[in-house]
């Protein structure tokens, strides 16, 4: 089992930053990739970006240019770092990690364990 705990999240203005954070533990070993997801209210669970082990990084096209991911394999963790941002990336942002190769990762079904989510909130 992997446990994944995002932190960071908080209410930022329009045009502002906000870098979160997602620290995994347990058998982290048996992970490939490590993501994040989006759900504003009243919407379904989106995609963000995705950091896969070997380096290769993805975006939603709706981030691309301003948000962008990394890794510190040394602390197990997983950034999200925010910026140029908009109201409509006010959502609930969640950490994922999945175990298994695919050529994309841009469905939730990809993903194994999940973190419990962080708010963010941007203002106009």
């Amino acid at each position: 089992q992997v446990q994944l705990v995002e932190s960071g999240g908080g209410l930022v203005q329009a045009g502002g930053s906000l870098r979160l954070s997602c620290a995994a533990s347990g058998r982290t070993s048996s992970t490939y990739v490590m993501g994040w997801f989006r759900q504003a209210p009243g919407k379904d669970r989106e995609f963000v970006a995705v950091k896969r082990w070997s380096g290769n990084t993805d975006y939603a096209d709706s981030v691309k240019g301003r948000f962008f991911i990394s890794r510190d394999t040394a602390k197990n963790t997983v950034y999200l770092q925010m910026t140029s941002m908009k109201p409509e990336d006010t959502a609930v942002y969640y950490c994922a990690a999945g175990r298994n190769y695919y050529s994309s990762y841009e469905e939730e079904r990809k993903y194994d364990y999940w973190g419990q989510g962080t708010q963010v909130t941007v203002s106009s």
